[in-house]
């Protein structure tokens, strides 16, 4: 064998080693996005699970206030749903709706002290505090692994590779009251 016979084989091992090293990455990428919003599938239906009880717990002490508690069920349906069909968009405009109704709710709370005394009230809405916070976690950590996948699957080399791979961008969770946020501990302080 000669030397350039060595140095292209050389070379064709190196592009393919570069190669695999670039398909690997990809691959890392996209599982990092999956598991991202599994992280977050989680967090949304034990939030899900606890909306109910803390709609019973209200519904016993806000006889009028039925329209605000038909829209914290409404929405959470709508969440659900969208989740399920993993809609980003409609599962923004969606969790927009449901965090609205539940601010609505917890400021109505306000005018029932009989209902801000009672255990099951306060544990639950600590429990729908804290998911609402470990979503919001989880989202920030979901739209940087879309983030990383989306700009290294439009880089070269990385591009040429992705595109014969089928990898394809994903869409960022966004919810649209990020600037008005309800803080709800602040509602039980």
């Amino acid at each position: 064998m000669d030397i350039t016979t060595i140095i292209f084989l050389a070379a064709l091992l190196a592009i393919l080693v570069y190669g695999v090293m670039i398909y690997n990455n990809l691959i890392r990428l996209r599982h990092n996005v999956a598991r991202a919003w599994s992280n977050i599938d989680v967090a949304l239906k034990q939030r899900h699970d606890e909306l109910p009880k803390l709609v019973e717990v209200c519904r016993q002490y806000m006889g009028y206030e039925q329209e605000t508690l038909e829209r914290v069920i409404r929405a959470r349906g709508t969440v659900a749903d969208a989740s399920r069909r993993h809609d980003l968009r409609a599962l923004g405009t969606a969790e927009t709706e449901l965090r609205a109704g539940l601010g609505a709710l917890f400021a109505l709370a306000e005018d029932y002290p009989e209902l801000k005394a009672n255990e099951g009230f306060r544990h639950l809405a600590e429990r729908i505090t804290h998911l609402e916070e470990t979503i919001a976690d989880r989202r920030e950590l979901y739209n940087d692994s879309v983030n990383l996948n989306n700009v290294r699957i439009e880089q070269l080399p990385d591009v040429l590779l992705a595109r014969l791979a089928g990898s394809r961008p994903f869409d960022l969770l966004e919810f649209k009251e990020a600037r008005g946020d309800v803080d709800l501990r602040a509602l039980f302080r």
